[in-house]
């Protein structure tokens, strides 16, 4: 049986996986290992561009674009190694880092999955990335900075603390690392995901099975966002903090993971914001001596990711089976 069997989802980015295959190809030594990539309908010729590259690279077509948890689900179930890897296609490996998780898998049985830190295009270590429920739930409350808002959220919110420094409660989907034998365990990812949040509950299903453990020293390069249509990342406010279709994916998840009650309070927390944040900025003018009505775009933007995520209030609330795309 081979070691690994590496997934890797495409839309419309053949150049970015030709590098990400270039870098596997360069540094993964001493590891048996498959490629299989599965397409979500790009209608592009990357499957002519990448296997002219590399014949031997397994090709799946879905016939639509999935997302990220069926399209991931469909490579996993044709996988023929022991150990899965998923890897986004805007990714780049820096050294034998596949061969290092695959050696914690196989020496420690109590391991459930594993990843690396993540590095940006510049190559230096992306800072703030969550690790824990506790971080990911609190980011989703606008809450006014300081000190004496973060601590209240800190008692409400906590994290867990591991005695291993490794150990995380969830690991990103860009890299995750983890044993055929575990998913037949735990299950594969959540097919009513569209794109984002899966992992994050794939990563408290992966958890029952064993620890996840993101390993300090060793890394990966994520040039992020390689599939979405302008190749940018979201420009970030206060109260914008994410795509809508994050925040869609992120609701679902806690409604599953934590129920109705928590569900309840985000969105409830959202409405309520709605005329706070106007009330703010008009007095932010008036106080400038401008118009109360200028410069509210921001606001009208929070008003109206609000209303994408009623769009789906029912439905989510019920839990009910779907495809939660935006």
């Amino acid at each position: 049986m081979l070691d690994l069997s590496i997934v890797i989802v495409n839309y419309k980015t053949p150049e970015l996986i030709l590098n990400c295959l270039a870098s596997i190809y360069t540094h993964t030594k001493n590891v048996e290992f498959e490629v299989i990539i599965v397409d979500n309908q790009s209608g592009d010729d990357s499957q002519s561009r990448i296997q002219a590259h590399y014949p031997v690279v397994r090709w799946f077509d879905m016939g639509y674009n999935s997302g990220f948890a069926r399209a991931n689900n469909y490579g996993i179930g044709q996988a023929k190694a022991r150990n899965v890897l998923l890897l986004n296609s805007d990714t780049l490996l820096m050294d034998n880092v596949l061969a290092r998780c695959v050696g914690v898998l196989d020496k420690q049985s109590d391991v459930a999955a594993v990843s690396v830190l993540q590095r940006g295009a510049d190559r230096q270590l992306r800072p703030n990335l969550y690790t824990t429920f506790g971080q990911m739930r609190r980011a989703f409350y606008i809450l006014p900075a300081g000190a004496s808002f973060q601590n209240w959220l800190q008692r409400l919110i906590p994290d867990p603390h591991f005695t291993d420094p490794n150990q995380v409660e969830w690991l990103s989907g860009a890299f995750l690392m983890t044993r055929l034998s575990t998913i037949a365990r735990a299950g594969g990812l959540d097919e009513n995901f569209f794109m984002y949040g899966e992992d994050v509950e794939w990563g408290y299903r992966l958890g029952k099975q064993g620890r996840l453990l993101l390993l300090q020293d060793a890394s990966f390069v994520h040039l992020e966002y390689g599939s979405s249509d302008n190749n940018q990342q979201h420009v970030v406010t206060h109260i914008n903090r994410f795509k809508p279709q994050i925040q869609v994916s992120q609701l679902l998840w806690v409604r599953k993971q934590y129920g109705v009650g928590a569900y309840l309070v985000l969105i409830l927390h959202y409405v309520f914001m709605i005329p706070v944040v106007f009330a703010w900025k008009v007095a932010v003018n008036l106080r400038d001596r401008r118009s109360p009505w200028s410069d509210l775009t921001n606001q009208r933007a929070f008003a109206q990711q609000v209303g994408i995520f009623l769009r789906f209030f029912w439905k989510t609330l019920f839990n009910q089976r779907g495809f939660y795309k935006v």
